[in-house]
């Protein structure tokens, strides 16, 4: 993308616009309306309850009963925090994300919250999960919570240049001051500092050595934290797409840097969960390889939180 092309685009795209131009094509992501949903109707171990609980997908409308590992289905690009694992032989679920209620149809609900097991003698976790919904799979069951994104592959093949994203949100923020870390066999413990819902962008240049390791250079960037609750829904919220080195730009941000606070995964040519190791910012010329895409409750990463954080999204385009 050009420099004019990137300044016409910040023109019309200031953050927080509510339209876009009518010579703009906005087209939503396959099934960003949020309107479809799998309910995985599970069974979890009878030494823990036996409970059926619902573990809800982001794909075309089903009912699935029974405990099979979940693949994307139906050409649904959408991953979520919900997750099946089995830990020490035991089955449990984890629902962080919610098919939500909103007019005709239905938007998603993502929560902040702890999820817990506990069998005497066998296994005792307690876990903060936030609710997230990104671009990409999860790799089912869980087997434990040592290096979560090593079980989720990170953003979906993807060569186009959209000049901004464009989505509806509402926020509802924790009253607490200081976040939480509970990972699981650790203690939990405080966190310094506040806990804010997230959403990134970043369109990579990917590529594989000979060993089946996975570089990137950044091509595209768009982060935004939200500081405050919004009681009522923010519709067609548009954000713009920063291409190339952004670090001279007045917008740039230090958090926007990295991928997030912890590596992100994706699978190799040998089907190997490996890192995606940035190594270099693209140019405003580089066409990307994949998009990836996150919306989460909260920012700090696995196991990191203040529960009471909500995330609604819905309609999620993209602007070229």
């Amino acid at each position: 993308m050009q420099i004019k092309t990137f300044v016409s685009a910040l023109l019309f795209v200031m953050a927080g616009a509510s339209s876009v131009s009518a010579q703009h094509n906005v087209e939503m992501l396959p099934f960003g309306n949020m309107d479809q949903w799998v309910d995985r109707q599970i069974k979890e171990s009878s030494i823990i309850g036996g409970e059926t609980k619902h573990v809800y997908a982001i794909a075309p409308t089903a009912t699935i009963q029974d405990n099979s590992a979940y693949k994307n289905m139906g050409g649904s690009p959408w991953a979520t925090s919900n997750v099946m694992a089995r830990v020490a032989g035991i089955t449990k679920t984890n629902t962080s994300v919610f098919p939500e209620k909103r007019g005709d149809g239905y938007c998603a609900r993502l929560d902040t919250r702890m999820e817990s097991v506990k069998v005497f003698g066998i296994v005792d976790i307690t876990v903060l999960a936030a609710g997230s919904i990104f671009l990409g799979e999860v790799h089912e069951p869980i087997k434990g919570t040592k290096n979560p994104q090593k079980m989720l592959d990170s953003g979906i093949p993807f060569t186009k240049k959209p000049i901004a994203i464009q989505f509806d949100y509402k926020i509802k923020m924790s009253d607490r001051e200081n976040r939480i870390r509970a990972t699981g066999f650790s203690r939990i413990t405080d966190v310094a500092g506040k806990d804010f819902p997230a959403v990134c962008l970043f369109l990579q240049k990917r590529w594989e050595d000979k060993d089946g390791n996975i570089y990137a250079k950044r091509v595209g960037t768009m982060v935004v934290r939200y500081y405050t609750t919004t009681p009522d829904w923010r519709n067609n919220v548009t954000y713009p797409i920063m291409y190339g080195n952004i670090t001279g730009d007045p917008a740039y941000k230090s958090h926007m840097m990295r991928l997030q606070v912890e590596e992100r995964y994706a699978l190799n040519s040998k089907g190997e969960s490996v890192p995606i190791q940035e190594v270099a910012w693209g140019t405003e010329d580089d066409v990307p390889t994949h998009l990836v895409l996150q919306f989460t409750s909260s920012h700090g990463g696995a196991y990191i939180g203040s529960p009471g954080n909500s995330f609604w999204v819905d309609n999620v385009k993209l602007v070229y």
